[in-house]
């Protein structure tokens, strides 16, 4: 049977983040023993935090997940990175699967434990474990300065797919999710979809990626404008869209962020490639993005473009380029450092707990595609 999405039903299922447990959280700086403003952008954070948790003084931030989604584009066999095209996605997963790549280094040194999700990276399955293909669309993706990346049916299962780890993660009790991704060439495609979502052409969003000279950043930017002219005629429809130049990591990306939304569990933004799909996403709907904070940022130009329509502010900008959601992994001590900062008692004895209201059941992926 085939799996189908109802776009429409996120605009009324995406609450905002708890206002009242916000001005609770910022009530409760003011009375701590400290300079007004004195912990700077700390405080920011931690009266997001008691908002997206919906409790003032907030939790502490015990359980953070980095979650990297990996697929192969077709895109990337017009030489458009400086990584081979040729297996270095599947180098990649392997490296954060056996602990040698930085961000599962990182990811001990933190606290947060790491999951891969492979949607179509070109590689056979058997190379991983079950859980991390479990989720498989296909195998690679279409070139899509010439061609749909996925048919619409496999954009709709990656979507889905996303969904179904969102669910999963909040069913675990994941309190934080750092969203990263993999695979060779996605800068490109994020590059088309932000491009495409912001009217812009293919220079102002085409970047230096994987450290490309001039000489490839032609031949990127080149494919880049022949994508955004099979972009502009489907941008009414995200999961088209998503089809057509998108792919199924950035599917499932999106997937991923509404459901979460939905079930108010916050989200780090990592780079390029998940504010690309952060934008498709606020296309369906125009809360999800108060659910999301922004890691860093990376120089990318239509990183700069996407933050700014989405209206958030990067937490650091440290220059890290290399994806993988170390650059969003970075920020997760300020994130922690606010939760703790907040939830420690004041000079003037304990504050009162802004008890969360009986909460109404969440749905989940299941309940909300429907089967044809």
């Amino acid at each position: 049977m085939d799996t189908t999405v109802d776009l429409d039903t996120f605009a009324s299922l995406v609450e905002r983040p708890d206002d009242a447990a916000r001005r609770a959280a910022e009530e409760r700086w003011l009375d701590l023993d400290k300079p007004r403003a004195g912990l700077g952008r700390l405080e920011e954070l931690g009266s997001w935090l008691a908002s997206v948790q919906g409790q003032s003084p907030v939790r502490a931030i015990t359980a953070p997940k980095v979650l990297l989604f990996a697929g192969d584009h077709g895109v990337a066999s017009l030489g458009v990175s400086r990584m081979s095209a040729e297996g270095g996605t599947a180098r990649r997963v392997h490296a954060v699967l056996d602990g040698s790549a930085p961000v599962a280094r990182l990811a001990r040194r933190f606290g947060a434990d790491v999951r891969v999700v492979d949607l179509s990276v070109d590689a056979d399955p058997a190379d991983f474990p079950a859980e991390v293909v479990r989720h498989r669309v296909r195998r690679g993706s279409g070139r899509i300065d010439v061609e749909d990346a996925v048919t619409l049916a496999e954009a709709t299962a990656a979507f889905a797919a996303g969904m179904a780890v969102a669910d999963e993660e909040a069913d675990l009790g994941t309190d934080l999710v750092i969203l990263g991704d993999l695979g060779v060439g996605s800068t490109t495609v994020a590059a088309v979809l932000i491009g495409a979502l912001c009217g812009t052409d293919a220079a102002a969003v085409c970047g230096r990626g994987s450290g490309i000279d001039d000489k490839v950043w032609m031949v990127k930017c080149a494919a880049i404008r022949d994508a955004l002219r099979r972009a502009r005629p489907v941008l009414g429809d995200q999961l088209a869209l998503l089809a057509a130049t998108g792919g199924a990591d950035f599917a499932a990306i999106t997937g991923f962020l509404l459901q979460a939304a939905v079930r108010k569990l916050p989200v780090v933004l990592d780079g390029v490639v998940s504010a690309a799909c952060a934008l498709v996403a606020q296309r369906v709907s125009f809360r999800a993005p108060e659910w999301w904070r922004a890691g860093l940022l990376t120089g990318e130009p239509a990183l700069a473009k996407a933050y700014d329509r989405l209206t958030l502010t990067a937490l650091h900008d440290q220059e890290i380029t290399m994806g993988e959601g170390v650059g969003a992994l970075m920020a997760l001590p300020m994130l922690q450092a606010a939760s703790d900062a907040l939830a420690e008692q004041g000079s003037a004895g304990p504050a009162a707990p802004l008890l969360p209201k009986e909460p109404a059941k969440l749905p989940t992926a299941l309940e909300l595609l429907g089967k044809g």
